[in-house]
């Protein structure tokens, strides 16, 4: 045989087996996407649920019916009441020893003798969750403290929310207690409130106390972060309810309620919610599809 003739099989030949194993490699790594996105997603919350606002169905769902304690997603039913109690949000309110004696421990920089908007205490309470700003709006309730929780449970029959029990307005109370399905009720509500929604994605607030000018941040993380286009958030934290979140958010041009209950770990709550998101996007940019990934994984070719 020619030896340049022979040179150039062999040339021919790598060049076909290096194209061959490109191939075989890049249909594996779709293979990996496919197999990965067809599957749950990895989440460490104790409790979790995934709704497609947009399509009514459930993405996703883990120990959802099961009540449990909600720490500060109560302020969300709380700022709810208040609203629908039409209260002015211009009218001044002072913080009393009663607001601190009901968070005694909880660090707040709101002392006895602060005045504040109703409008500023509400953005206090959704956006920083600061508990006496909470705690004040319940105890202006038009007929106090207790007018408020009555008309917080009724609210929550109102819409549903049939494994939900309300105590107090702050959520320091492991009492509060609610499900994931009637937190993904609460969120939608909350959401169609356009103070509550200005008020809870803010990333943060100056407030003025006598002479000082006090500025105060959004306890979720997500708020700030450009590539999230979050409607309407909450977080929440007592150690009998672990780190919880709630949100309403805009996911592939679609409306999605995540509910995140009992996370451990300060980054847990926050990385469930990228989780979630990731597992939503994994269908849309293999198949260009608007099925929820429940349907795209059930229609998914099987790997081989």
């Amino acid at each position: 045989m020619n030896p340049r003739r022979g040179t150039w099989i062999l040339a021919l030949a790598c060049l076909l087996a290096a194209g061959a194993a490109a191939a075989q490699n890049q249909g594996q790594a779709v293979r990996v996407k496919l197999e990965r996105a067809s599957k749950e997603p990895a989440l460490r919350s104790s409790a979790a649920l995934v709704l497609d606002a947009t399509g009514s169905a459930v993405l996703y769902a883990r120990r959802s019916d099961v009540a449990m304690p909600i720490a500060s997603i109560t302020k969300l039913m709380t700022a709810l009441v208040v609203m629908d109690a039409g209260q002015p949000l211009d009218e001044t309110l002072e913080i009393t020893a009663e607001d601190v004696a009901h968070g005694r421990g909880v660090v707040s920089r709101l002392t006895p003798g602060v005045e504040l908007s109703r409008g500023d205490l509400m953005h206090l309470a959704l956006m920083a969750s600061e508990n006496r700003a909470a705690h004040a709006l319940g105890r202006s309730y038009p007929g106090g403290l207790e007018a408020c929780v009555a008309a917080m449970n009724a609210k929550a029959r109102e819409l549903g929310m049939t494994t939900s029990r309300f105590v107090e307005p702050t959520g320091l109370s492991d009492e509060n207690v609610a499900s994931a399905e009637d937190l993904s009720k609460l969120v939608m509500a909350a959401a169609k409130v356009p103070a509550i929604r200005e008020y809870s994605t803010d990333t943060s607030y100056d407030v003025r106390v006598g002479r000082r000018v006090l500025t105060f941040r959004s306890t979720d993380s997500l708020t700030s972060k450009p590539d999230w286009d979050i409607v309407v958030q909450k977080t929440g934290y007592i150690a009998q309810a672990g780190r919880c979140l709630v949100m309403q958010t805009i996911i592939e041009a679609r409306t999605v309620v995540i509910v995140l209950l009992n996370s451990y770990g300060k980054r847990t709550r926050v990385a469930d919610a990228r989780r979630i998101r990731r597992w939503m996007e994994s269908y849309e940019h293999l198949h260009g599809e608007t099925r929820s990934p429940a349907e795209s994984a059930a229609a998914a070719p099987a790997a081989t």
